[in-house]
């Protein structure tokens, strides 16, 4: 068992003036947002998120192996945005010292998404993922197709693919 722990208390993506998708000091709720884990498999992990009152995101949860499971995750839907102007994503995070992956997908029905990880410290952080390495995956295997569609900034990327 695995113990999760992740505050998420903005996504925007980076420009000068950029977009912000979730700021939860000004948004003020949870509207969007849900958890979703592997009992939509028959696993056994579960997640659960609140608001807390200083506008963060609190997600904890416990990842089970039994069953097949091995996932737990929050996710936010919101309109389909143009991204090909941007460069990155960035989070204002404070995580549990774990390596986390953050998805994306071009559309929502599409089954694969586009993965970057991150590590976190255990203290707030700021957490810029650029687009152009963010890479295609499908139930945890690489998907031999081309990266998230947008700049190409010489895909210096260091990819943890297992």
């Amino acid at each position: 068992m695995k113990e999760l722990i992740l505050i998420v208390l903005m996504a925007i993506l980076y420009l000068d003036t950029s977009p912000i998708i979730f700021n939860g000091t000004t948004m003020n709720t949870l509207t969007n947002w849900y958890v979703l884990d592997d009992g939509v498999m028959g696993g056994l992990s579960n997640g659960s998120m609140v608001l807390n009152e200083a506008g963060n995101i609190r997600y904890t949860g416990t990842v089970r192996l039994e069953n097949n499971g091995g996932f737990s995750s929050i996710r936010h839907r919101f309109k389909k945005k143009a991204v090909s102007k941007y460069t990155y994503v960035v989070l204002k995070i404070k995580g549990d010292g774990k390596t986390y992956q953050f998805r994306i997908k071009s559309d929502v029905s599409q089954r694969f998404s586009y993965i970057n990880t991150l590590d976190t410290s255990g203290s707030w952080e700021t957490v810029k993922l650029r687009l152009d390495c963010f890479y295609p995956s499908f139930r945890g295997k690489y998907l031999g197709q081309t990266q998230l569609p947008g700049p190409d900034y010489g895909r210096d990327c260091h990819f943890n693919w297992k």
